[in-house]
C-alpha cells in the first residue's frame, strides 16, 4: 500500500493523573521535515518524539503538537514554613499588647502573608513522562497513519485509473504508425505519377523514400519503453511503501517517450493522441505530489 503525504491524526488519554493530547497533521514536502510543540517543562521528550514520527514517516512536513494538563495534585506539595508563621504571630501580638488594637489575626490573613505557605513541585521522573507521551504519541500516529492510508488508496487507484488509460493511447499510436507510413508512401505515389506523367515509374525510388521516411517517424522504440514505464508504474504501487520520490524519477522519463513521440509524428491524428498522453502523465505528476 502507498500513504498520502497529508494526514491528520489525534489521541486524548488520561496517563499518571495527566492528561495528554498528541495532534499530527501534515502536508507534502520534498523531504521528512518533523516538528514538535510541547510544554516547556516537557521539553526533554522532544527527541523522542522527533524519532517517533522518524519511525513512522518517510516524506512530508509533519507538525507534532502536544498539551498536557495535570487531572490530579500528587504532584504538587504544598507546605507549612512554621518558623515564618510564629514570627509572624509574635509580631502581630505585640502590636496588639503594646498599642491597644483589636487582635483580629484568621487564618485567612495568615495564609496571605510572604512565605507562610510553600508550594513544591515534586521532581518528575522524565523516563517516566516520556513514556506516557510516547504512548499518547503512538495512539495519534495509528489515526494519523490510518487517514494517510486511506487518502493513499484512492491516489493509488486514480494513478492505476490514469494509466490504463495511457496504454489506451500507446495502442493507437502503435496502430496508427503503420497507417501513417503507407498513407505517405500513397501520397509520394501520387506526386510523382503528375510529376512524371506517362514515364514508368521506379518503384524502388518510391520504396527507398516511405523507408527513409519510416526510419525518421518510427516511433517503436519509444512505445516500447512507455510500456516499459507504464508496466514499472504498476510494479510500485503494487510492492507500496515510501515510492514517491522513485515516481518523480519515473514521471520524468515517460515525459520524454511522449515528448518524442510527439516531435517524430507529423501527423495529425497521432499529435492528438500525444496531447492526450501528455495532459494524463501531467495529471498523473500532480497526483504524485501527494505520494509519501
Amino acid at each position: 500500500m502507498i500513504y498520502s503525504m497529508t494526514g491528520y491524526g489525534r489521541s486524548v488519554q488520561t496517563v499518571s493523573g495527566r492528561e495528554i493530547t498528541v495532534e499530527i497533521r501534515s502536508v507534502n514536502n520534498r523531504y521528512l521535515d518533523c516538528t514538535v510543540k510541547l510544554p516547556r517543562l516537557f521539553s526533554f521528550a522532544e527527541d523522542a518524539v522527533k524519532q517517533r514520527v522518524k519511525d513512522s514517516v518517510s516524506r512530508g512536513k509533519v507538525d507534532v503538537y502536544i498539551s498536557v494538563n495535570s487531572t490530579e495534585a500528587a504532584d504538587t506539595k504544598i507546605s507549612l514554613n512554621r518558623p515564618v508563621l510564629e514570627g509572624y504571630l509574635t509580631a502581630m501580638r505585640q502590636i496588639a499588647s503594646e498599642y491597644g488594637v483589636r487582635d483580629d489575626i484568621s487564618v485567612t490573613a495568615l495564609s496571605r502573608l510572604p512565605d507562610v505557605l510553600t508550594v513544591e513541585k515534586e521532581q518528575a521522573d522524565e523516563q517516566q513522562l516520556t513514556a506516557d507521551l510516547l504512548s499518547v504519541t503512538d495512539a495519534a500516529l495509528s489515526a494519523y497513519n490510518h487517514m494517510r492510508q486511506v487518502e493513499g488508496a484512492a491516489l493509488e487507484a486514480d494513478l492505476r485509473s490514469r494509466a490504463k488509460t495511457i496504454l489506451g493511447f500507446v495502442e493507437k499510436v502503435e496502430q496508427r504508425s503503420p497507417v501513417t507510413i503507407a498513407e505517405y508512401r500513397a501520397r509520394l505515389e501520387a506526386k510523382m505519377r503528375e510529376v512524371l506523367e506517362s514515364t514508368t515509374i521506379d518503384e524502388g525510388r518510391i520504396l527507398t523514400e516511405a523507408a527513409i521516411f519510416a526510419d525518421k517517424i518510427a516511433v517503436d522504440e519509444e512505445t516500447v519503453r512507455l510500456r516499459s514505464h507504464l508496466n514499472q508504474l504498476e510494479t510500485m504501487l503494487t510492492n507500496g511503501g515510501a515510492i514517491g520520490r522513485k515516481l518523480d524519477f519515473l514521471m520524468q522519463e515517460m515525459n520524454r517517450e511522449a515528448n518524442t513521440i510527439g516531435s517524430k509524428g507529423n501527423d495529425l491524428e497521432q499529435a492528438r493522441t500525444v496531447v492526450e498522453i501528455k495532459a494524463e502523465l501531467e495529471k498523473i505528476r500532480e497526483q504524485m505530489q501527494n505520494i509519501e
